[in-house]
């Protein structure tokens, strides 16, 4: 099937009910972020999506996309891969600490369970290699048919995209010194063979023997180094957010991916670029919008703002433009639940952490740290931070001084917060299947329950709106009479269809990040209108009378 008409959450998605008009803001994503890349034996691009757990293959000719390896297998949390000699497959699954072989065949055999934050993986003929993304990580030879992995050397300050040299060494990015090293694949000292390079996420020598170094930020920039010859060093500003890996092609084509964007795209040496699958949302989670009308997204790696298509006319999964209609507004840590008051953008991270964001200023401050999993966040009457505390099953404010108080606890897993006209606080609750009110002496008092995993919360007048993402459902909830109805239904939140239910990462993983939960966020705008944060297509959906 061809990108331009992929929607990753099934080929026909279309949010239907009886009074709401519904269009996309943006173009659905292909992919669920790109991570690792890598040619196969049969001449197409293989694409790690970290966020999803699934890779798939990419002919980059047509742009056509293959689910390869599904969400719902044995695999994790994807995050690089290479080939092997013999045509098999190995995978780095970064957050259970494993390395898979997928034999040409399609079984798949678990390699080792013991590497810490296994993240770089490249193959030399039949060895294969790999390294850790944390403070003190290894590099490490492992051996499919068996036997005790080979610790190479110890002290990598964030390993990660890896390969051989044309002279014989590997060559790994430290990503916390902005450095380049190599080592023989038999042992022996580590050398530094490039300092001070910008932000580096990858190392990759292309046909003729040229060192790129991909850097992780915001300008997209990759790095030439003339290693073997002058030692010459050539920037090139792509525009690309996020860069994660790259691969060149038997003509010396080089295609890059973005864990931050998605996508698949070819980067010439002059910083032309060419779409072959087009970048877009990795999640999103989180959605607020501003009194102007701008939206913003909470897309795990960065906020993003969707660009609307004309009034009226809802947005094609064909055509669209580079990337993907979505503007990459800044790259943050890990941004989750969102709300914007007075022109500042406040956001959770599920890591722990709330942040507010000055847009204009482009600054970014740390309000609150050590919250268990905070995910939705609102601002109450009061002029307070409200946020609900998923993994600590209770409800908070943070005032102007950065105080935290409790409001409520002892709930199951509060996931969103929103307050109606007369300043009470509701909560959504995905595991007791009810949507609370939080009275001032922090008793929670049923509004609606029998809801199918309720997340996004929003409120328009005397109605409260809920994502059900178990009937995959926009419910409307009367807050005078309790009466409830179905507003929209089909909606593209969760997991692709006919997929089992995926084994969740964990959150974290020896002392680094892991992989976040879920979250369809739900928002209004200045027009009455709801935004849905679509998590399942990589879009936003306006819906309105």
């Amino acid at each position: 099937m061809n990108t331009r008409g992929h929607n990753r959450f099934g080929d026909e998605v279309a949010v239907s009910g009886s009074r709401l008009r519904a269009r996309r803001l943006n173009h659905p994503s292909p992919l669920w972020g790109s991570n690792g890349v890598a040619f196969g034996p049969d001449g197409r691009l293989y694409v790690a999506q970290f966020l999803a757990g699934q890779i798939s293959a990419v002919d980059t000719a047509t742009g056509d996309v293959e689910v390869v390896v599904p969400m719902d297998g044995p695999v994790q949390s994807p995050d690089d891969l290479a080939f092997g000699a013999d045509g098999s497959m190995y995978i780095a699954d970064l957050i259970p600490g494993r390395v898979w072989r997928r034999s040409p065949q399609g079984t798949y055999t678990l390699v080792s369970d013991e590497v810490k934050v296994v993240n770089g993986i490249t193959c030399v003929g039949d060895r294969l290699f790999v390294n850790e993304m944390r403070p003190g990580g290894r590099l490490l030879e492992l051996f499919p048919d068996g036997g005790e992995a080979v610790v190479l050397t110890e002290g990598l300050a964030l390993g990660n995209a890896m390969q051989l040299g044309p002279d014989g060494c590997l060559y790994y990015p430290h990503m916390m010194t902005n450095e380049v090293w190599r080592i023989p694949p038999d042992g022996g000292v580590p050398e530094v063979v490039a300092e001070e390079v910008h932000e580096p996420v990858a190392v990759r020598f292309d046909q003729g023997g040229e060192l790129h170094v991909l850097s992780r930020g915001v300008e997209g920039i990759v790095t030439r180094i003339d290693l073997h010859g002058s030692g010459s060093r050539t920037l090139v500003t792509s525009g690309l957010v996020g860069l994660d890996n790259a691969a060149f092609d038997a003509e010396n084509r080089m295609f890059v991916s973005s864990y931050a964007s998605g996508g698949v795209t070819e980067l010439h040496p002059d910083g032309r670029t060419r779409e072959i699958v087009p970048r877009g949302l990795d999640g999103p989670y989180g959605v607020t919008v501003d009194l102007g009308g701008t939206v913003y997204v909470a897309d795990h790696y960065r906020l993003a703002s969707p660009a609307p298509a004309d009034e009226g006319e809802p947005v094609a999964a064909d055509g669209a433009d580079s990337a993907g209609g979505v503007t990459s507004l800044t790259l943050l840590p890990f941004v989750h639940g969102v709300t914007n008051a007075g022109g500042l953008v406040h956001f959770t991270s599920q890591y722990g952490d709330v942040h507010t964001h000055d847009p204009d200023r482009r600054t970014t401050r740390r309000r609150v740290t050590g919250l268990n999993e905070p995910v939705g966040i609102t601002m109450g009457p009061d002029g307070t931070l409200v946020v609900a505390e998923a993994g600590a099953a209770r409800v908070v404010s943070i005032d102007d001084d950065d105080t935290v108080t409790v409001l409520a606890e002892g709930l199951g897993h509060p996931v969103d917060v929103a307050f109606d006209a007369q300043g009470r606080c509701h909560v959504s609750d995905d595991r007791l299947g009810a949507v609370l009110r939080i009275g001032d002496d922090g008793t929670a008092e049923v509004v609606a329950d029998g809801l199918g995993a309720p997340q996004g919360l929003a409120v328009l007048g005397d109605t409260l709106f809920t994502v059900e993402t178990g009937p995959r459902r926009l419910t409307a909830i009367s807050l005078s009479t309790g009466e409830r109805r179905a507003e929209a239904e089909d909606l593209p939140v969760g997991q692709p269809l006919g997929t089992a239910p995926r084994t969740v990462p964990a959150l974290f993983t020896h002392g680094m990040v892991g992989a976040p939960r879920p979250f369809a966020g739900l928002a209004t705008g200045p027009d009455g209108s709801l935004l849905l944060a679509a998590n399942g297509e990589g879009t936003v959906w306006q819906l309105k009378t």
